[in-house]
């Protein structure tokens, strides 16, 4: 039997206005000048503005950070190190979205480092190279519900240079403290809660299927799954629903907890169009769902049986799985084909089913994959037709 390592995460307070305890979380890891890293829209939001108030109200030296893109950038994390280190600060608030979550870790990572940050992508043992002893501790805000970069090791970083999104790994990625706070999502648009929520399932969902042994991770997954189920569409319809927004985060940060057993093709194909075509994460995910799981049907079916169970699904078989994620996705306004938000002009596709191939996350797909692979669900996604049709 393989060996393997389990590594399950972290401190967690969870509930309904937790962020006044921001302050105390802070003072639990000795941070006495903090920065706070966000994306520039939400930097100008007055609930920004009250947490930075009362930082400073309650004797914190605080700094803010807010040059974070969409799909972030090396530079945005270069930018961030720069005033962490000119303002003396001793830790990381990454507050926000998954951008702004994984800029924040890689800035508390990077912050007493001497290598680029290249040199520790998660390839072989890379995360060895780093200063263990200079990684500053990270509170983790999450302000919307699908990447559970909250409860991740590692943040993934678009090299401009090259055009690949590349994740780049350590176990001090984990933050030390996490708050999720149903409140600070309520503001959340519909659409951005649709696809922030697909992601989530996405990760769920690909966990479960990856292959491996790791019932811990199995059984997280299938509750996230059941969890989105019941509650991702009322957060959409009704983003004012406390409930609805508390057990999306939770699956959230549950769909990151269960991934660490591996994620797929549905991944794979993401990344490349995140980073070339700039398309939401959790959209590309969202589209890509259907067409990865057709293909993998033959080797993935018996597992799926298993969650249209786990869900109470009414047709309980892997056509019944596929209407019920294709009728979901209906329900949230999520396009069927890829060429609904990418014209087929600009589509590389070649570039992209190579850089799809070597993606890191492909090595988690139930099915062994090729770039002929790559691109034939890249082509399948554009033209609507899933592989069963």
């Amino acid at each position: 039997m393989k060996n393997y390592n389990w590594n399950y995460p972290t401190t967690m307070w969870v509930g309904e206005n937790r962020i006044i305890d921001l302050g105390n979380a802070c003072k639990q890891l000795n941070i006495k000048s903090p920065l706070l890293v966000t994306d520039g829209g939400l930097a100008k939001t007055q609930m920004v503005l009250n947490i930075l108030e009362k930082l400073k109200g309650d004797g914190f030296k605080v700094s803010i950070f807010s040059n974070v893109v969409g799909n972030p950038t090396g530079t945005n994390v270069i930018e961030g190190v720069d005033i962490y280190n000119k303002d003396n600060c001793d830790g990381v608030i990454a507050f926000g979205g998954g951008s702004g979550l994984d800029v924040g870790k890689a800035v508390a990572f990077m912050s007493g480092q001497t290598l680029p940050i290249w040199d520790f992508e998660d390839v072989g043992d890379n995360w060895t190279k780093a200063n263990h002893d200079k990684i500053s501790p990270i509170i983790a805000v999450p302000t919307t519900a699908g990447t559970g970069s909250e409860t991740g090791r590692a943040s993934v970083i678009l090299n401009e240079e090259t055009g690949v999104k590349n994740i780049i790994f350590h176990p001090k990625f984990l933050p030390s403290i996490v708050i999720l706070d149903p409140t600070l999502t309520i503001g959340l648009p519909a659409k951005i809660t649709a696809a922030t929520g697909m992601d989530a399932l996405a990760h769920n969902l690909e966990a479960f299927c990856a292959p491996g042994f790791h019932p811990m991770a199995d059984g997280i997954a299938l509750e996230g799954m059941r969890m989105i189920n019941q509650w991702l569409l009322k957060a959409v319809k009704n983003g004012s629903d406390i409930e609805a927004r508390m057990n999306m985060l939770a699956a959230a940060s549950m769909g990151s907890t269960a991934f660490q057993k591996g994620l797929g093709a549905i991944h794979s194909l993401s990344h490349p169009v995140n980073a070339l075509n700039n398309v939401h994460h959790g959209l590309s995910n969202a589209i890509f769902m259907p067409y990865v799981l057709t293909f993998n049907k033959d080797v993935i079916e018996n597992k799926i049986i298993k969650i249209c169970d786990y869900l109470e699904l009414k047709n309980k078989t892997f056509d019944g799985f596929i209407s019920w994620i294709l009728d979901l996705r209906k329900k949230l306004g999520i396009p069927h084909k890829l060429s609904e938000v990418i014209k087929e002009k600009d589509l590389q596709l070649d570039r992209l089913s190579k850089m799809a191939l070597e993606d890191p996350s492909t090595g988690g797909n139930p099915k062994k994959l090729t770039e002929a692979d790559m691109k034939l669900m890249y082509q399948h996604s554009m033209s609507g037709t899933l592989f069963n049709d």
